[in-house]
């Protein structure tokens, strides 16, 4: 199978990129499943409904959150009649959807894609992700149940990260960092088969401080004070994930960084 991974959609710039750039990466690499962090796409914090049907039009087959998950209110109601968004196993026990599922491609193929919180140096104090993703995988054998399984671990410490890719190798197709919106040159094929990177870095633009316009987080890193709100950058985005080959048992035989468009040197199958 031709997987694709795009890590976190920020603001306006990210949502044009996925919407002018998907339609045709999938036609042109033949993909058979997309997943697409959207947790950043209205306004820098969270996803709305609205923005995030524009994500699934473009060609997304599944978007998963993070720990912005509900910032747009309108998302606690929308995920509940919205299948193919899932938000993070241990955000919480009451909130609203899901934190795995499993999809089927046009072609039949079973696709398992599961989402958890790290906990070091997070804001809140999330339940423990890797016995989360125990309980999730139990649902979803690799090469059995699964066709493909892709873990979407969104936490800051890139030691935390790397531990969950250890964990779950041999369990997973691809374990892919998101958050910190910050590609990471490390992506690996583990040795029992995983697809690896530390963070999928962003779909947003780069002349920024992690998608956001300069101004104010410099204001804040030079004067310790707010002044305004942070704001997305608005220049031309570039589109950052990861794209996975995997065998008739869903383990991978082929990983690329993906880098389209934008401020970051082209990388992908073909370019």
């Amino acid at each position: 199978m031709r997987l694709l991974f795009l890590g976190d959609v920020v603001g306006r710039a990210g949502r044009k990129a996925v919407a002018e750039r998907l339609p045709a990466i999938r036609k042109d690499w033949k993909l058979d499943f997309v997943v697409v962090n959207g947790e950043n796409a209205t306004g820098g914090m969270g996803l709305s409904g609205a923005h995030a049907e524009i994500l699934l039009e473009a060609g997304a087959d599944c978007l998963t959150l993070g720990d912005h998950a509900f910032d747009q209110k309108d998302m606690l109601q929308y995920i509940e009649k919205e299948p193919r968004i899932l938000r993070p196993l241990n955000y919480g026990t009451t909130a609203p959807g899901l934190g795995a599922r499993m999809f089927t491609t046009e072609r039949g193929k079973k696709v398992y894609v599961t989402q958890a919180l790290g906990q070091v140096f997070m804001k809140r104090a999330f339940a423990d992700p890797f016995s989360a993703f125990d309980e999730s995988l139990k649902k979803a054998t690799l090469g059995g149940l699964a066709d493909a399984v892709i873990v979407d671990f969104h936490a800051e410490a890139t030691s935390e990260k790397m531990a969950m890719g250890h964990y779950l190798d041999g369990r997973a197709s691809l374990v892919v960092g998101t958050h910190t919106h910050v590609p990471t040159s490390d992506t690996m094929i583990l040795p029992k088969g995983a697809a690896y990177q530390t963070d999928a870095g962003m779909c947003g633009d780069y002349h920024s401080v992690i998608g956001m316009e300069k101004t104010e987080p410099l204001h804040r890193f030079l004067t310790g004070m707010t002044k305004g709100r942070f704001e997305p950058a608005l220049e031309e985005a570039t589109l950052s994930g990861v794209y996975v080959e995997t065998d008739p048992k869903g383990r991978a035989t082929q990983v690329l960084p993906v880098r389209i468009g934008g401020k970051l040197r082209q990388q992908g199958p073909g370019l």
